[in-house]
């Protein structure tokens, strides 16, 4: 006579393990569309940031971006143009699609006349003294995360589908910088537009939006980021980046994105 509740209690862990599945599936699956979107052959830019301290000072730079789809992978080149003391610095970045492939990183610090390889170890430090890290400015690879539907919400009117991301080793949370994020992925063109990132082994939490979408050739951009670094409801820092000048499809050549012209500068 305990056949019949037996199998209805089976019956529902089942349920329950499948619904649990199609929902980690699921978050997997939203972020591949991020990472599949199309971003374009090529794209050159310009970009200004915006350093705000705690008490309201600010600090300007301004940089000039190229970016290139090589295959699966993306190469990208960073220069700073002012002011005078950051000019001709360098970031280079190899964006590697394979799972379980590092990306390599590459800074050429021109007071010194050296390149500097970005260390697994020193890619979860601050980018140029913004609150963005250097593992911010690369894609993730999807393989070292658990993702996870949690609901879908409207951002700026739009549909997102929210999705949190957890490393799935302590190494991966020391390298990245952060422990887990909630990620928000609009659900027309698949853009992260707010991220809500918790820094590992510290109490501050990061706050990041992607605003000004514009398509260009078929192609989506964000014109303005910001990044804000919180302690509760004190903001610590904040990080404004400017998107202008965005020119696609340049037929940029590969020799622009090696060490040797990162010596080069502008």
């Amino acid at each position: 006579m305990f056949q019949k509740p037996l199998n209805a209690v089976a019956m529902l862990l089942l349920f329950l393990l499948l619904a649990s599945s199609v929902q980690a599936q699921s978050g997997r699956e939203i972020m591949q569309f991020v990472e599949d979107r199309d971003t374009g052959e090529d794209a050159v830019m310009t970009m200004r940031m915006t350093l705000v301290s705690k008490d309201g000072q600010q600090r300007l730079r301004e940089m000039e971006s190229f970016r290139k789809s090589k295959g699966e992978d993306t190469w990208s080149l960073i220069f700073f143009k002012e002011p005078a003391d950051v000019r001709n610095t360098g970031f280079l970045t190899y964006d590697y699609d394979a799972e379980g492939a590092d990306d390599d990183q590459f800074m050429y610090l021109p007071a010194l006349r050296k390149i500097k390889r970005i260390a697994g170890s020193d890619k979860a430090g601050s980018f140029m003294g913004s609150d963005f890290n250097y593992s911010d400015m690369s894609a993730p690879d999807l393989a070292d995360f658990e993702f996870k539907y949690l609901q879908d919400a409207e951002v700026d009117g739009s549909k997102t589908w929210v999705v949190l991301s957890t490393p799935k080793s302590t190494e991966v949370m020391e390298e990245i910088g952060y422990s887990k994020k909630a990620v928000w992925v609009r659900q027309d063109n698949h853009m992260v537009v707010r991220v809500k990132a918790w820094v590992h082994r510290s109490k501050e939490v990061k706050f990041f939006e992607f605003k000004g979408l514009e398509e260009i050739e078929g192609v989506w951009f964000a014109r303005r980021a910001q990044a804000s670094r919180k302690l509760g409801n004190l903001t610590l820092h904040q990080t404004l980046i400017e998107y202008n000048d965005i020119q696609l499809n340049q037929g940029l050549e590969d020799d622009l994105f090696t060490q040797r012209r990162l010596e080069k500068g502008l």
